[in-house]
């Protein structure tokens, strides 16, 4: 069998990039349902859900978008392929309308094998947690920023897209089998394994209409998939679902003000790391620098809950299991500010869910002309403030959680 393709018949290379690539879709489209519907079960509160559960669909999820990367660039290759060999002309090209058919399907399935996985990708690269790609590269994309908005439109996007695939593939097998068994010709042996006999094609007669009638069908998808607000109703969730539990904080009188600041935690999510952050919280801070070591202040903080966004788990960590939103909307920390001889230092309860426990938060502050500029690291365990304690184990999600602090502040006059 030759390794390049011929006027009749197709190559070793494209043989096994055509087989390779339906071999990776038939995987990776069953592997995404079915760990879809496992994340549907897992957010779902009305479900029992279980630490093996969370692993299966974990790993299902990897495995999904690890297989999306591949089959990526294995259409990558594929098309740089056939751009450097005669294509095989087509069997029925007296029949104008099934050729221009035919046409358009691979159109659509060359298309799709590339938009596809990178609008899936794009999703992966927005967000953050939860089933990494199983490649040392890929999990970030140059210019994809973390943020919302872009996860949920190329989350949309991949769903919609998906349907065109599986359409395509649809078509492309049914006109592979009607050509086997009811023209009876060589179009579907001229792929398979070996030398075909495959006859010498008629004039082919190529035009622009597959190309135009393929993006014709590419646009009406969007904008059926717009209509039904396909890109708008994600959240980062693998699932899609969001739910607005956000209990906004209104503005306290403080000494000094908040102008700035972010509030983040770290925590292994199955040995990979995650980053989450509380949107909304309010500082009372009244603070007087001293001499030397000594009471400095007082600070009492609010979090709201419900501003958390921890990936592709926020909704799974609002819930009752671990943060339980409904229950307990914030968390609070009351604290003593002292200098100490190697900078400063914060320390009172801290309380989350129905858990309160003294924590000291040990920070670098700079002043100057009145403004204030703060950081600190304070580590936790989640099952201290009684956090996920249906995984009493680290195999899951770990036990150690690092809160980050920044904010800079200016003293009200």
């Amino acid at each position: 069998m030759p390794i390049r393709n011929t006027p009749r018949s197709y190559g070793s290379v494209t043989k096994t990039f055509h087989w390779l690539t339906m071999l990776l879709m038939f995987t990776v489209i069953p592997l995404g349902i079915i760990a879809h519907g496992m994340s549907e079960d897992i957010l779902n509160p009305a479900i029992a859900s279980t630490t093996l559960d969370f692993t299966r669909a974990y790993l299902l999820f990897s495995l999904h978008k690890t297989l999306g990367v591949t089959i990526f660039f294995v259409a990558l290759a594929r098309i740089l392929w056939a751009f450097t060999q005669p294509k095989p002309g087509l069997l029925n090209a007296d029949n104008r309308l099934e050729a221009t058919l035919a046409e358009t399907i691979h159109w659509l399935l060359y298309g799709s094998l590339l938009l596809v996985p990178l609008t899936g990708w794009i999703h992966h690269a927005a967000t953050s947690g939860f089933a990494p790609i199983r490649w040392p590269f890929g999990q970030s994309l140059p210019f994809v920023p973390k943020d919302a908005v872009i996860a949920a439109t190329f989350a949309g996007l991949h769903m919609v897209l998906i349907w065109v695939l599986v359409l395509s593939i649809l078509l492309h097998v049914a006109g592979a089998l009607k050509h086997h068994l009811i023209d009876r010709d060589s179009t579907l042996r001229r792929m398979l394994p070996g030398t075909s006999d495959a006859p010498q094609p008629p004039e082919q007669h190529h035009s622009l209409l597959p190309l135009v009638a393929a993006l014709a069908i590419w646009a009406a998808a969007l904008a059926i998939g717009s209509i039904f607000g396909a890109y708008g109703g994600h959240s980062e969730s693998e699932s899609g679902h969001g739910h607005d539990q956000n209990h906004a904080l209104e503005q306290v009188a403080s000494d000094w003000q908040v102008t700035d600041g972010t509030l983040d935690f770290d925590i292994l999510q199955l040995g990979s790391k995650v980053t989450g952050s509380f949107a909304d919280w309010t500082a009372d801070i009244t603070f007087d620098d001293t001499a030397g070591p000594g009471p400095a202040g007082q600070v009492n903080v609010i979090i709201s809950i419900g501003s958390l966004t921890l990936g592709s788990v926020t909704d799974q960590a609002k819930g009752p299991d671990f943060f339980d939103v409904e229950t307990f909307p914030t968390a609070t920390f009351s604290g003593q500010i002292d200098k100490t001889s190697g900078g400063y230092v914060a320390t009172g309860p801290l309380t989350i869910r129905d858990h309160s426990i003294d924590v000291t938060l040990p920070f670098d502050l700079t002043l100057t002309d009145g403004t204030a500029e703060m950081t600190g690291t304070l580590p936790l365990s989640r099952l201290d403030f009684g956090v996920g304690t249906s995984m009493p184990d680290e195999t899951s999600v770990g036990f150690a959680v690092d809160v980050t602090v920044s904010l800079k502040a200016t003293r009200n006059k």
